[in-house]
């Protein structure tokens, strides 16, 4: 067992952290995450995605993948919040890799920023790349309270959306460049409720009723929470024929690609969240928006710049941290 360790904010991260002590980790890592994407794109997303939703909470500790035990009822993983977080499976295959050639040696809260790298340059055909600064412990503290109170809920306002992210370090720009990870992925019908009767200044009345199609017919809750594409352009051919025909040739032929079609989407307000269209309300962002829509290229550059500074947030100032033997569970009960 790895023994447990201070974990705070003065612990430092380096590329290539691990050159003497597990050599090819990250090569390990790149092989599982392509051929889980091969397989199934949405696992791609799904690592994107549990970077963002780890380190937002208590900073970069893997936190987000312990499971409920008898010590912790309610983990991270059972918030709201959380609901349909995917690629965990993929981690699990990478730690057992991991495992198997260098043992108590590499973290998961290593391996999602890893696998998240990975998933990004795939989907982004090598746009989205950055070298990733290692070292960070495993955290054994996971409540489902923490990430209801730091994650951004999907139906704020901008005013919110910048105070949430003030309060992680993060400007106003590094907000509209992190939600351009909503040009993949999938969400659930509870999420976006509030777009279901939102304005035509609001929402493009056509998306509007491809979206009541799919989440207005029946009594949304626990039992019956459909879920759809976040990108309108990776959505189904025959729903977005019945709602908005017009928009069929600019579906796309690969689902999950990661690009900046998010912004040329929200400036014609088809975009599946409040807190999308929220950016468009406040001059500054709705600036970004549109710096964003005009150059893709731009956008890959500074959102793989804006992953390394949130794969940088550090657990809480006093946290102990380990190496976990299993990503779910921490080494022993503390």
């Amino acid at each position: 067992m790895a023994a447990v360790a201070a974990a705070g904010a003065d612990r430092e991260l380096k590329v290539g952290y691990y050159e003497n002590t597990c050599h090819d980790v990250e090569k390990i890592v790149k092989s599982i995450v392509i051929n889980s994407v091969k397989a199934d794109r949405g696992k791609g997303s799904g690592l994107v995605r549990l970077l963002f939703h780890d380190c937002f909470v208590r900073g970069c500790d893997a936190s987000v993948l312990l499971e409920k035990s008898e010590v912790n009822r309610r983990p991270e993983k059972d918030s709201l919040a959380n609901i349909g977080l995917r690629g965990m499976d993929v981690i699990d295959a990478i730690k057992a890799a991991v495992e198997e050639r260098c043992p108590n040696t590499v973290s998961c809260a290593d391996i999602i920023i890893y696998a998240a790298r990975d998933a990004a340059r795939y989907l982004s055909l090598g746009g989205v790349d950055f070298a990733v600064p290692a070292g960070r412990l495993d955290g054994v503290v996971s409540r489902s309270k923490d990430a209801d109170v730091f994650l951004p809920d999907p139906a704020s306002n901008l005013t919110e959306l910048i105070r949430n992210f003030r309060r992680k370090n993060f400007t106003v720009e590094e907000l509209v460049i992190l939600s351009g990870a909503h040009s993949i992925g999938d969400t659930h019908c509870t999420s976006i409720a509030g777009r279901l009767t939102a304005p035509d200044s609001q929402i493009h009345p056509a998306y509007r009723s491809l979206l009541v199609a799919k989440c207005g017919g029946t009594v949304v809750g626990p039992s019956n929470n459909p879920s759809l594409v976040i990108n309108v352009r990776d959505e189904d051919p025959q729903a977005v024929a019945r709602s908005m025909p017009a928009f069929l040739p600019r579906l796309r032929k690969a689902k999950d690609y990661l690009d900046n079609s998010y912004y040329h989407n929200n400036l014609a307000r088809i975009v599946t969240f409040n807190a999308d269209w929220e950016l468009l309300t406040g001059k500054q962002a709705r600036g970004h928006v549109k710096e964003y829509a005009e150059n893709g290229s731009l956008w890959n550059v500074d959102f793989a710049d804006a992953l390394v500074k949130l794969s940088k947030l550090p657990m809480p100032a006093g946290s102990k941290g380990e190496i976990r033997t299993k990503c779910s569970a921490v080494n022993y009960h503390h």
